[in-house]
């Protein structure tokens, strides 16, 4: 090989493997994209059509939600994958209008191809994407019309009566619209002429056994566990609570340590010992007035038991 020529590249791809490179890879994404979007948009709009989905263990799911459709399909090219994201963003943020988002993304692919064909650069297409989608957003700001979250709750009951419309819960979707308006207006707050609604605030508790119409709102905070111990009170009205983020036992020594025990007297008065330190910390309980105790982190069988003889109603284990 003569001076200043370069060694030649050699590129080692598995068996099936494919490589495109240039307009043929943007060609084979912008049609991967543009596939998804058509696969789901026959589900828009009031003539939407549900799909019929077999997954390879013969599983049938009947919807005409997009992102459902999209997770359920098995997609393996890059740039699908890419528009699937896109649903499953819009899901996340807004819970609604995913189809829609899939749909005009697939749209712009299709005019992103015809200005790549004039000769444009795509990082021009892009350029011009980003200024249209600030445009937009100054549109919609303009004719978007303020609510007052407190006081007009029959208008956001439709807005949730459209966004379950398709949804597996689209049954009972008018008395589940009202228990998410209740829901939403509850922890929302104004301050300095701005409401926000903290969604953290609002926890979905699932049970089985009952149906979609049982369910409701409670105004307060559901923690599914059971009593420590049987001997407590099942229920406590207008009770004091101690939140307590440390274990109610006997601590372990930090250091490994050998007790030596020689004779009965001595393993008695170690026993008694460990039963007067959790019945001091029960005692420091009750004597803050508290008649519910949450435990973040465990409870020893004798701390239950002096917790039930003192009327006190505990739980362990409890997320923080």
């Amino acid at each position: 090989m003569s001076e200043g020529q370069t060694q030649p590249q050699y590129v080692m791809l598995p068996e099936g493997a494919q490589r495109t490179r240039g307009r043929d890879a943007q060609r084979m994404n912008i049609l991967a994209g543009r596939l998804v979007a058509e696969a789901v948009k026959s589900t828009l709009g009031p003539k939407g059509m549900d799909k019929m989905l077999v997954d390879s263990l013969g599983d049938v799911v009947i919807t005409n939600d997009g992102v459902t459709i999209l997770e359920e399909m098995d997609i393996a090219h890059p740039a699908a994958k890419m528009i699937v994201e896109v649903a499953k963003a819009q899901e996340d943020v807004v819970g609604d209008g995913t189809t829609t988002a899939v749909v005009i993304a697939g749209e712009l692919l299709k005019k992103a191809e015809g200005l790549l064909e004039q000769g444009l650069h795509p990082t021009v297409v892009t350029k011009g994407y980003r200024m249209a989608n600030d445009e937009a957003q100054k549109i919609l700001a303009s004719i978007a019309t303020k609510i007052d979250v407190t006081k007009e709750s029959e208008l956001l009951g439709k807005i949730a009566f459209t966004a379950m419309t398709g949804k597996s819960a689209e049954r009972a979707r008018e008395s589940l619209a009202k228990l998410v308006v209740n829901a939403v207006i509850q922890v929302s707050e104004t301050e300095n002429g701005k409401t926000t609604v903290d969604q953290d605030n609002i926890k979905i508790e699932k049970k089985q056994g009952g149906s979609i119409d049982e369910s409701t709102v409670i105004q307060g905070i559901v923690i599914d566990k059971e009593r420590a111990h049987p001997a407590m009170p099942k229920k406590a009205l207008d009770a004091k609570v101690a939140l307590i983020d440390t274990a109610l036992e006997v601590k372990e020594t930090e250091t490994d340590a050998e007790i030596r025990i020689t004779s009965p007297d001595q393993l008695k008065a170690f026993i008694t010992e460990e039963e007067n330190m959790l019945k001091a910390m029960v005692e420091t309980v009750k004597a803050a007035g508290a008649k519910v105790l949450f435990c973040q982190k465990g409870l020893d069988d004798m701390a239950q038991h002096f917790l039930a003889k003192a009327g006190i109603l505990a739980i362990r284990r409890v997320k923080k």
